[in-house]
């Protein structure tokens, strides 16, 4: 059984089509990245795919438990009850970061296990403490996010995502706001997660972390998914014209 299963998802603003019928299965300790052009839907995808957005049809389900199925006449989700506990499979991290500016980075960490999983202080708070050296930032629990580069702010978002004991983690362009140099940090932190066999989907304009890191690349393109396959496959040898422009830019 896969762990995240996605089955012909669609999605539309209006009269503007963005995903039509995509289909995705993630196993367990899989690194899949996602490719393609701005406005390929794929941030759209992942939103869906992680209950921000509502799908206008097919179903979407996490180990299993179903957060919405489609009968024929669009998705419809499952109980409020039954979406919370779905949504403690799986964490995301934005590319804005997304923390509170007027806590400390101590506290942005353990806050979501604290409230949300109700569990025990000393423990998430231990936790927090390896999280925090895990990403490179242990002397930096007393800062406030004001205080720490963007790339630094990036890693307590990990570090946060993390917290929550996920199942598997959503990066939605983790590195688009960061320069090349602090980009390189982040990428290493992706890539230890990857060795560990942390279930993860990136979204990524990265195409060399994609290649080496992923074990299997999908490109997107106009709401669809044009190809998908092992990363030597796409990115070094794509069968589809589309794939093989917008890897030409690169």
């Amino acid at each position: 059984m896969s762990l995240l299963e996605i089955k012909n998802i669609k999605k539309s603003f209006g009269d503007l089509d963005v995903l039509h019928n995509i289909s995705l299965s993630v196993e367990e300790g899989e690194v899949v990245s996602i490719l393609g052009p701005s406005g390929s839907g794929k941030s759209t995808l992942l939103r869906c795919a992680t209950l921000l957005e509502t799908m206008d049809g097919g179903s979407l389900s996490y180990d299993g438990m179903y957060a919405c199925s489609d009968e024929g006449a669009g998705s419809v989700y499952t109980s409020k009850n039954e979406l919370k506990k779905i949504k403690n499979t799986f964490g995301l991290v934005f590319q804005n970061f997304n923390l509170f500016p007027h806590w400390s980075v101590l506290k942005n960490v353990i806050d979501p296990p604290l409230t949300i999983q109700k569990r025990n202080r000393e423990e998430v708070i231990n936790e927090a403490r390896e999280l925090l050296k895990k990403v490179g930032l242990a002397d930096k629990e007393e800062s406030f996010p004001g205080q720490l580069s963007g790339g630094q702010q990036q890693r307590v978002a990990i570090a946060r995502a993390l917290a929550m004991k996920p199942k598997m983690l959503f990066f939605d362009e983790p590195t688009s706001a960061l320069d090349p140099e602090i980009t390189a940090g982040i990428l290493k932190v992706l890539r230890q997660l990857a060795e560990e066999k942390m279930t993860m989907v990136i979204v990524t304009h990265e195409i060399a972390f994609a290649r080496n890191v992923s074990d299997r690349v999908i490109f997107m393109d106009g709401g669809y998914i044009i190809e998908e396959g092992k990363p030597e496959a796409v990115i070094d040898n794509p069968s589809n014209d589309r794939t093989r422009a917008f890897l030409q830019k690169f």
